[in-house]
Protein backbone atom coordinates (compact mmCIF):
# COMPACT_ATOMS: atom_id res chain seq x y z
CA UNK A 1 0.00 0.00 0.00
CA UNK A 2 0.59 3.54 -0.61
CA UNK A 3 2.80 5.14 2.35
CA UNK A 4 2.78 8.72 3.47
CA UNK A 5 5.38 10.52 5.35
CA UNK A 6 5.46 13.65 6.21
CA UNK A 7 7.69 16.38 7.30
CA UNK A 8 8.76 20.21 7.98
CA UNK A 9 6.42 20.25 11.28
CA UNK A 10 8.20 22.16 14.76
CA UNK A 11 8.21 25.12 16.71
CA UNK A 12 7.42 28.48 15.45
CA UNK A 13 6.53 32.05 16.93
CA UNK A 14 3.32 33.50 16.10
CA UNK A 15 3.03 34.84 12.99
CA UNK A 16 5.40 33.02 11.59
CA UNK A 17 5.87 29.98 9.03
CA UNK A 18 6.17 27.12 8.39
CA UNK A 19 5.79 24.55 4.86
CA UNK A 20 4.70 21.35 5.33
CA UNK A 21 5.88 18.58 3.23
CA UNK A 22 3.96 15.03 2.05
CA UNK A 23 5.74 12.18 0.45
CA UNK A 24 4.31 9.14 -0.80
CA UNK A 25 6.49 5.77 -0.56
CA UNK A 26 7.48 3.95 -4.22
CA UNK A 27 6.72 4.67 -7.76
CA UNK A 28 2.99 4.27 -8.48
CA UNK A 29 0.77 5.35 -11.87
CA UNK A 30 -1.89 6.37 -9.51
CA UNK A 31 -3.55 9.42 -9.36
CA UNK A 32 -4.50 10.94 -6.06
CA UNK A 33 -6.81 14.07 -4.91
CA UNK A 34 -4.30 14.43 -2.04
CA UNK A 35 -5.40 16.53 1.54
CA UNK A 36 -3.81 17.91 5.08
CA UNK A 37 -5.73 17.32 8.41
CA UNK A 38 -4.91 17.99 12.13
CA UNK A 39 -5.44 17.17 15.57
CA UNK A 40 -5.12 19.55 18.30
CA UNK A 41 -4.14 17.72 21.65
CA UNK A 42 -7.31 16.97 23.45
CA UNK A 43 -9.68 17.25 19.87
CA UNK A 44 -11.01 16.03 17.46
CA UNK A 45 -8.74 15.69 13.87
CA UNK A 46 -10.13 18.42 11.26
CA UNK A 47 -9.64 18.82 7.82
CA UNK A 48 -7.20 21.94 6.49
CA UNK A 49 -7.19 21.77 2.93
CA UNK A 50 -7.83 19.35 0.26
CA UNK A 51 -6.19 19.57 -3.81
CA UNK A 52 -8.12 17.31 -6.32
CA UNK A 53 -5.80 15.43 -8.92
CA UNK A 54 -8.42 15.83 -12.26
CA UNK A 55 -8.42 19.78 -12.17
CA UNK A 56 -6.46 21.21 -9.25
CA UNK A 57 -9.34 22.55 -7.81
CA UNK A 58 -8.28 23.14 -3.87
CA UNK A 59 -10.66 23.81 -0.63
CA UNK A 60 -9.73 24.99 2.64
CA UNK A 61 -11.66 25.24 6.03
CA UNK A 62 -12.57 28.49 6.94
CA UNK A 63 -10.44 28.51 9.99
CA UNK A 64 -7.35 28.70 7.79
CA UNK A 65 -8.54 30.62 4.44
CA UNK A 66 -5.85 33.34 3.24
CA UNK A 67 -3.17 31.89 5.51
CA UNK A 68 -2.76 28.68 4.22
CA UNK A 69 -2.08 27.32 0.83
CA UNK A 70 -1.79 23.45 -0.53
CA UNK A 71 0.04 22.62 -3.48
CA UNK A 72 1.32 19.29 -5.20
CA UNK A 73 4.03 17.84 -7.73
CA UNK A 74 2.10 15.64 -9.13
CA UNK A 75 5.38 13.77 -10.71
CA UNK A 76 7.00 13.38 -7.50
CA UNK A 77 3.02 12.18 -5.92
CA UNK A 78 4.24 15.12 -3.20
CA UNK A 79 2.09 17.53 -0.83
CA UNK A 80 2.75 20.65 0.52
CA UNK A 81 1.39 22.73 2.56
CA UNK A 82 2.30 26.63 3.28
CA UNK A 83 1.25 27.57 6.52
CA UNK A 84 1.84 31.59 6.66
CA UNK A 85 0.70 34.31 9.76
CA UNK A 86 0.52 31.17 12.43
CA UNK A 87 -1.80 31.43 15.32
CA UNK A 88 -1.57 29.46 18.51
CA UNK A 89 -4.52 27.56 17.85
CA UNK A 90 -2.95 26.28 14.47
CA UNK A 91 -1.05 24.09 17.24
CA UNK A 92 -1.91 20.73 16.37
CA UNK A 93 -0.35 17.26 14.75
CA UNK A 94 -1.06 17.81 11.00
CA UNK A 95 -1.64 14.37 8.74
CA UNK A 96 -1.19 14.32 4.73
CA UNK A 97 -3.42 11.92 3.70
CA UNK A 98 -4.37 10.23 0.16
CA UNK A 99 -7.15 8.85 -2.01
CA UNK A 100 -7.42 7.79 -5.25
CA UNK A 101 -9.43 10.52 -7.00
CA UNK A 102 -12.01 8.23 -8.13
CA UNK A 103 -13.43 7.10 -4.83
CA UNK A 104 -14.74 8.85 -2.02
CA UNK A 105 -12.27 7.34 0.89
CA UNK A 106 -9.04 8.44 2.30
CA UNK A 107 -7.38 5.51 2.21
CA UNK A 108 -3.78 6.25 3.02
CA UNK A 109 -2.70 8.22 5.93
CA UNK A 110 1.02 9.34 7.17
CA UNK A 111 1.95 9.01 10.95
CA UNK A 112 1.59 12.97 11.24
CA UNK A 113 4.14 16.31 12.19
CA UNK A 114 3.83 18.21 15.08
CA UNK A 115 3.41 21.91 14.60
CA UNK A 116 3.54 24.02 17.49
CA UNK A 117 2.97 28.07 17.44
CA UNK A 118 4.07 29.78 20.37
CA UNK A 119 2.47 32.84 21.84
Amino acid sequence: QVQLVESGGGLVQAGGSLRLSCTASGRTVRNYDMAWFRQPAGKEREFVAVRRWSDGVTHYADSVKGRFTISRDNVKTMVYLQMNSLKPEDTAVYCCAARSSGDSDWAFWGQGTQVTVSS
